[in-house]
């Protein structure tokens, strides 16, 4: 018979009689339980030191000063530009971009920053991807090499914020050919007449990038309109929303606006150009609405692991954990995807059905992770004190914006078909 130095150091320790002195009893402390994590798979160990670096001090930024206030102005509809300054101190204005005093690095790295924002609030990573993706991506990639040494650099250091003015009240899918918001030529000055609803960012930002069609050749032009000193450039703020309620959406209204020849992008001459700019957006949507199940998964862990029935906390019970792995495979799964779509961007394969996949895929696992979510939260999920319930509400316009589901799936479905469903 064997005895390993374990046993043997334990037999010499025990009494060899009843008169030998007692064992002291030992107190156990409580096992610590690990801190909710939603990289499960380590996604973030693909980075480089460099934009790791980046993207801890997002997550920092967004943990030390977004965290404890965004709740409260999600309630009262307002937007937190006492934190603009701090957010300008980021340096992370034209990320993915290079030159013209952007912050360069590659798309992905702009999408983890993305979803970093989102995993504390889906509004201000959306504020910030309105102005830094679809504002700036605009110039960046239809703008002339004028343009964008004259707007991309105080857009870049935020002292100019942007919006992207495409929808329509009546024209939402339908924009490709459909836009009723017009602009008419006359000599070196164009004259936009229209309107546009849902434009982030619009009622007080600096910048709109403006897309209508043209009366001539019945194509889409884009425009870089000055919001604040254009005459008849008018934005309504768009009232009683229930998600994305930190954005603020307007209703804008150009009547006779006259805006140059200089401002209109010179390599946007057809909506073929306009959808260049929405297979990045759409890309970051999918890394948005992956930050967005990402806060909801940790808010729900952490809860589950405090809230006690039964006298043990809820997490230690089967059908609770089961929702929680469910909720955690859907983070990971859009995760591995959209950084296998920054690794097809960084190839130069990145295509507009890519992109689509992505955005209809997250957008709808998101819908699955926050609801689990809020049900694991019981009465506690709707209300925002626990802050699912704000992820559980915003998880509608990110499911909705950029491209309805179903018309992603129908950019997809032509990819893979080779025929159009398209009306």
């Amino acid at each position: 018979m064997t005895t390993t130095i374990a046993t043997a150091t334990a037999q010499a320790a025990t009494p060899a009689t009843p008169a030998a002195r007692p064992a002291k009893t030992e107190v156990r402390q409580p096992k610590a339980l690990p801190a909710p994590n939603s990289d499960f798979y380590e996604v973030y160990e693909t980075l480089s030191a460099e934009e790791l670096a980046i993207v801890k001090r997002v997550r920092a930024f967004m943990e030390a000063k977004v965290a404890p206030v965004i709740t409260k102005y999600w309630v009262d509809d307002a937007f937190p530009f006492e934190l603009l300054p701090a957010v300008k101190e980021l340096g992370i204005g034209g990320l993915g971009m290079k030159g013209y005093g952007c912050a360069g690095g590659s798309v992905g790295l702009f999408g983890f920053v993305q979803m970093q924002m989102a995993r504390v609030d889906p509004s201000f990573s959306t504020f910030f991807g309105v102005h830094g993706g679809l504002a700036m991506g605009s110039i960046y990639i239809d703008g002339s090499e004028e343009q964008k040494q004259k707007w991309l650099p105080p857009m870049a250091r935020m002292e100019k914020i942007g919006c992207f003015g495409l929808t329509e009240p009546l024209v939402g899918s339908g924009a490709s050919r459909g836009l009723l918001t017009t602009a008419k030529r006359e000599g070196d000055t164009w004259i936009l007449n229209g309107e546009k609803r849902w434009i982030g960012n619009a009622p007080w930002c600096d910048v709109s990038i403006i897309w209508a069609r043209d009366v001539a050749d019945n194509q889409v032009k884009g425009f870089i309109v000055e919001n604040k000193t254009t005459p008849g450039f008018s934005v309504e703020k768009i009232e009683n929303k229930i998600a994305l309620k930190v954005v603020q959406n307007g209703l804008i209204t150009m009547k006779d606006c006259r805006v140059p020849e200089a401002n209109r992008l010179q390599g946007a001459n057809s909506f073929r150009d306009t959808a260049k700019v929405l297979k990045m957006t759409r890309y970051a949507v999918g890394w948005l609405s992956t930050g967005c199940q990402m806060g909801a998964f940790e808010h729900a862990l952490a809860y589950a692991k405090e809230r006690k029935q039964f006298g043990k906390p809820i997490a230690s019970f089967q059908m609770v954990q089961d929702l929680l792995a469910r909720m955690l495979a859907n983070v990971t799964a859009c995760q591995t995807m959209m950084l296998r779509l920054s690794q097809l961007d960084d190839e130069g394969k990145l295509g507009d059905h890519h992109a689509s996949l992505a955005k209809s895929f997250c957008t709808a696992r998101m819908r699955e992770t926050v609801a689990w979510a809020r049900e694991l939260c019981g009465a506690n999920g709707i209300v925002v004190d626990y802050n699912v319930a704000r992820y559980f509400a915003d998880a509608e316009a990110l499911y909705s914006y950029e491209g309805t589901f179903q018309m992603q799936n129908l950019i997809v479905g032509k990819a893979i078909t080779g025929l159009s469903a398209f009306v």
